[in-house]
This record gives structure tokens, sequence and C-alpha cells, in this order.
């Protein structure tokens, strides 16, 4: 399985997508600061993912959400989970 996730920085609220083949995994590593891109944005907090069986649709998916319209469906669709 492969996964397309979002994390929320505690510190500054901002938004990051990514896709990983193990989640848990992936996420840890985020928050003890072996992914350069979050280093400096621990905690992060998981607040969104999907599922995918292919990698090539999960590498679209996280292409798609890391555009202006992506980033406004995802705004969307997580409305309260943002406000919170």
């Amino acid at each position: 399985m492969y996964f397309v996730y979002v994390l929320q920085s505690a510190a500054d609220k901002k938004l990051y997508v990514g896709y990983a083949l193990n989640l848990e995994q992936r996420i840890q590593a985020h928050n003890q600061g072996n992914v350069a891109s979050t280093k400096n944005r621990k905690p992060l907090k998981l607040i969104f993912y999907e599922s995918y069986t292919n990698k090539g649709d999960v590498l679209r998916r996280e292409k798609y959400l890391k555009t202006t319209a992506g980033k406004r469906a995802l705004k969307f669709m997580l409305k309260n989970t943002l406000c919170s």
C-alpha cells in the first residue's frame, strides 16, 4: 500500500504533503527530525491520509495536493480540523 499524507506543524500551523510506503515509519522520521524539509517544524501531527495500491496513482495525487487547486481542496475538506 502507498499513502499520501498531510501533516500539520504545531509550531507554525503550516501543512506538509508527502507520500510513503510505510506511513507510521515516515511520520516517525518527520518527528525525529530526519526529514530535511520538516526538521525545524516539529512536532508534526497527521491530519489526513489516503491509501493507494499503485505508486503512480499516489504520486499523481501528491502532485495534485501540492498545487493551488489541491491546497484549496484540502482546506475545504479539512475545514473543521484546521480551525481547531
